[in-house]
């Protein structure tokens, strides 16, 4: 019963991250919102909305560091995610296509990723109303830095035309406005409903494997929140919209460390960076490299390829499977 809990709730987490996914890309479209913009900031926080609903969930029956796991794990995983996605179209060579415009998204992510780390391993400071000061400074530059990307992305949109590399081209027009929203509602309820169920059973399998709310949440987790990235970037690269999958990416990975401001608003008697494993810090760090070997593969375009397979991507894949090793093997069951 607990393993068809956690799979079914898991799913129905996963299918309704895919749909709102696909409703926010549609109003997107109707609204006008550039490309770049739709996958960092929108689609990013629509396909973030399992870890956010699962962890405040986790948070709520005491198992912070389940929810701290899956936000760390997440970014781990969302860039697993960019590295399988290059591998399955090689030709495509979705990294080399991708604008140079993803370099302040990428950048975003990885300061707001490194100083969580760096709050884990300090522990939590000053605080008001139980809202640590931590989670509130992550909060003001991701909204600071999404803001910086918005003004950019508004910028240099009209340089933007169809049939550009990284461009969107839609085989069917999107629905209409009122439709998406419905269906953006919809699929929402879906998740808020589900996730619950989804955090108290991967509860349950830490307990009852004895590796720890720390590496289940990183690994098993989040790897399962990071399945809606995977299935939105999946759909964004068949239609050619390169730009929209890696903004979604990197977008993610800057809305997760924006969540512990939700967690703390969550967590009774007390702030959420209190308490926790250090060893999360050995996850964030790891976020924080796969994180900047993404944004390297896409900037540095290298023109020697082995059999049209992108060096970089297989380099993220060993990261990720080194990271979750060495996570496994410190896990003491916190």
């Amino acid at each position: 019963m607990l393993a068809l809990t956690f799979f079914a709730s898991g799913m129905v987490v996963v299918l309704a991250g895919s749909v709102l996914a696909r409703y926010g890309d549609a109003i997107g479209e109707r609204t006008r919102i550039g490309g770049l913009w739709i996958g960092t900031v929108l689609l990013a926080a629509a396909t973030s909305l399992p870890e956010l609903a699962t962890d405040i969930t986790a948070v709520r029956i005491g198992a912070p560091n389940l929810a701290v796991g899956d936000l760390f794990g997440s970014s781990m995983a969302n860039m697993l995610v960019l590295a399988v996605v290059d591998l399955l179209w090689p030709r495509k060579q979705i990294l080399r296509q991708a604008t140079f415009d993803h370099a302040l998204s990428g950048s975003l992510a990885i300061a707001l990723n490194a100083l969580a780390a760096v709050f884990v391993l300090m522990g939590p400071g000053p605080s008001l109303l139980g809202i640590g000061v931590e989670s509130s400074l992550l909060l003001v530059l991701y909204i600071a830095g999404t803001r910086a990307v918005y003004r950019h992305a508004t910028r240099d949109r009209s340089r933007t035309t169809a049939g550009e590399s990284g461009t969107v081209r839609k085989e069917q027009e999107p629905p209409p406005l009122r439709r998406a929203i419905a269906g953006f509602l919809v699929a929402a309820t879906a998740i808020l409903v589900a996730a619950p169920f989804f955090a108290r059973s991967a509860k349950a399998v830490a307990e009852v494997t004895g590796l720890g709310t720390t590496f289940v949440g990183t690994w098993i987790v989040g790897l399962s929140t990071s399945l809606p990235e995977l299935a939105t970037s999946i759909a964004a690269v068949r239609m050619g919209a390169f730009d929209l999958a890696v903004g979604n990416l990197f977008g993610s990975n800057g809305f997760n460390m924006a969540i512990f401001f939700a967690l703390d608003l969550a967590k009774p008697g007390g702030a959420i960076f209190s308490g926790l494993d250090p060893l999360h810090a050995v996850s964030a760090l790891f976020g924080v490299m796969l994180t900047s070997m993404g944004l390297a593969a896409i900037i540095y375009r290298a023109e020697r390829r082995f059999a049209m397979i992108e060096p970089g991507s297989i380099l993220i894949v060993v990261t990720y499977l080194l990271g979750i090793w060495l996570l496994y093997t410190r896990s003491g069951g916190s």
